[in-house]
């Protein structure tokens, strides 16, 4: 082998290790590109998801609030009932 082939198998294993060091820094910067975008699907996926949270709470809220109010007008219904019947059995009817 002669100098000229020796060169040339050089420069050929250079140039084919600089294209196998080109294609894994590609596939690699496709990977970290593609787990930047999962990434940020997942937080604005969970910002959704704390907004629904929120909006939850409020309703839960909401309804404690109306079941308290209910309950209260029970209360104020019952003590009506017991003056009621307590006016139709001093008038001598049967509650």
């Amino acid at each position: 082998m002669d100098a000229t082939t020796i060169g040339s198998v050089l420069g050929f294993a250079g140039v084919l290790a600089a294209a196998v060091v080109a294609f894994l820094g590609k596939r690699g910067e496709t990977a970290v590109a593609g787990s930047n975008q999962l990434i940020d699907q997942l937080q604005e996926e969970r910002a959704d998801q704390r907004e629904q949270i929120r909006d939850l709470r409020q309703q839960i809220a909401d309804r404690d609030a109306r079941i308290a109010e209910l309950a209260s007008y029970r209360t104020a219904d019952q003590a009506e009932i017991t003056r009621l019947r307590n006016i139709v059995q001093s008038l001598g009817g049967q509650p």
